[in-house]
């Protein structure tokens, strides 16, 4: 990516706004790219990269997935769009994975000469994540639910063990991942606006995103115009969300 011009971190949060409208200039198709390469290096909950973006570029389908966001104007003028998924749905191929890059780490040994910090590593993916993800109709979840809580009644024990918990776990990293990708944008100068207002349903069947997957946001993608910020921007004062104890 080209560094000229480029703004520091903190540049780049002060910068950035949610544009509504945006002018009609291209956008580099690979410095997007490299921006959503910079979304993946977001935290993520176990490393688990439960996530996917969509790079939309095409004008049918940006056409089609303005009509799926309700017509609204960051919608109607963004030269491109970006569609942040949760996919909770995908933690088995995810956990496979980490357990692959782990192996390939410790090398070539037999298991039984892995160190305990190596099998500690290899047993989080084998054991602890199947058993936070499995679930049966929310039969499993609730029963794991009121065995945590019972055992949080002697000692610290991590409660959130339902599907809808690990839900939230994975649309957590994925607006994580999105906030980077918004940043990254404005580090070189890129606007964009993340919309929370569209059809779910029909923004799958637009891009082929199976019903098990979640939309996490569509991000608009443009130069802003000079009518593209609504008002000046307004935050409540920090003493009334800052707390040091």
């Amino acid at each position: 990516m080209d560094l000229t011009n480029q703004k520091t971190v903190s540049e780049a949060i002060e910068y950035r706004r949610s544009v509504r409208v945006f002018k009609k200039n291209t956008l580099d198709d690979a410095k997007i790219k490299e921006c959503i390469r910079l979304a993946t290096l977001a935290p993520t909950s176990s490393n688990m990269q439960l996530w996917e973006f969509y790079h939309i570029t095409s004008t049918t389908i940006l056409e089609q997935l303005t009509e799926a966001c309700l017509g609204q104007n960051a919608a109607k003028t963004a030269q491109q769009m970006v569609v942040v998924v949760a996919r909770k749905d995908l933690w088995k191929k995810r956990a496979a994975a980490n357990i692959a890059f782990l192996s390939s780490q410790f090398g070539d040994k037999p298991k039984e000469d892995y160190s305990k910090r190596e099998k500690f590593a290899l047993n989080y993916y084998q054991k602890l994540i199947p058993t936070l993800y499995f679930d049966f109709l929310g039969i499993f979840g609730f029963i794991k639910f009121l065995v945590f809580q019972i055992i949080g009644l002697f000692k610290p024990i991590y409660r959130q063990a339902r599907s809808s918990d690990m839900r939230i776990v994975a649309q957590k990293s994925a607006a994580l991942a999105a906030q980077n990708f918004m940043i990254s944008m404005a580090s070189i100068n890129y606007d964009t606006c993340p919309m929370e207002g569209f059809d779910s349903v029909r923004v799958k069947r637009i891009l082929g995103i199976p019903s098990s997957a979640e939309i996490n946001m569509i991000i608009a993608c443009g130069i802003k115009d000079e009518t593209g910020i609504y008002s000046a921007q307004f935050r409540v004062p920090l003493e009334d969300v800052y707390f040091k104890k």
